[in-house]
């Protein structure tokens, strides 16, 4: 390749990067102003100094600890089923023959097309007549049916890669499937499972709609709905206390991406690297 064609290249690329990069650092710089810059001074003005005033009045504002409470919760428990049950699910679909497995993979991978909107009265309805409304499986289970197409196509994608006589030769060892999914191909796709957990992990974290159509309690609250609480009277918002607050929020989920970002890489590109 050219010179000139790779400056190109680089030049669109680092363009691209400051794009997406900047909202995030100017979160960051915008939490440690004080309240007399951000209203007087530039909004792309840089901090005087790095206040931390924010921060504690963030903390003391909102419940923000009992939000990170209810907002892992809610994620540890999707993300356990969520790997569970797409593994499973892909793995019978891909390695157990049967007649229909490619409908059965059609009809899951139909749900990746439903807009999550057009569910919300029908759900509300639904969980209001079983009493899991201000409940944490009201933000599970759907968070977990919409997520399951695309993590399902995730597993299936690499369990292509894995030669069925790995596990003939268990079988004729004496396996039974389970043994030979949760000691073989399961431990396998490493790079598939960091994906799902690592993407998942994204969504769940920031998921707004329905914790703001089911949850009604204070106490049930996750993060991006604790989020109104810096609203005073009046519709005056403490933007201060509220970047902060949103910073917090968003550490947790870059620390995740950066550890896993090389696991992710490989399994959306390749379905995972047979190890």
């Amino acid at each position: 390749m050219r010179k000139w064609k790779r400056g190109i290249i680089y030049v669109v690329l680092t363009v691209v990067l400051v794009i997406q990069c900047y909202p995030i650092f100017w979160i960051f710089m915008t939490s440690f102003k004080t309240s007399e810059e951000i209203k007087s001074k530039s909004t792309f003005a840089l901090p005087e100094s790095l206040n931390f005033t924010n921060y504690f009045r963030a903390v003391e504002t909102s419940n923000l600890g009992l939000y990170l409470k209810n907002s892992l919760i809610v994620l540890a428990v999707t993300i356990a089923l969520l790997v569970l049950l797409s593994s499973t699910a892909a793995f019978a679909i891909e390695k157990m023959k049967f007649k229909i497995n490619k409908i059965v993979l059609s009809f899951f991978l139909i749900g990746i097309t439903i807009p999550i909107h057009v569910t919300l009265i029908p759900l509300f309805q639904i969980y209001r007549a079983a009493g899991l409304l201000n409940s944490y499986w009201a933000l599970i289970v759907p968070q977990v049916g919409f997520n399951l197409p695309l993590s399902i196509y995730l597993f299936v994608s690499f369990y292509k890669f894995i030669p069925d006589a790995i596990m003939e030769a268990a079988a004729i060892d004496g396996a039974s499937v389970w043994k030979i999914f949760f000691a073989i191909v399961f431990p396998m796709s490493k790079n598939s499972m960091i994906t799902v957990v690592t993407m998942n992990t994204i969504f769940v974290w920031n998921e707004f709609v329905f914790a703001n159509t089911f949850i009604s309690r204070s106490e049930l609250k996750t993060i991006p709905i604790g989020l109104f609480d810096y609203i005073g009277a009046k519709g005056m918002v403490d933007w201060g206390a509220t970047f902060s607050a949103i910073s917090l929020f968003l550490f947790p989920v870059l620390i995740i991406y950066f550890l896993l970002n090389k696991g992710i890489i490989a399994g959306m590109t390749t379905g995972a690297i047979k190890e």
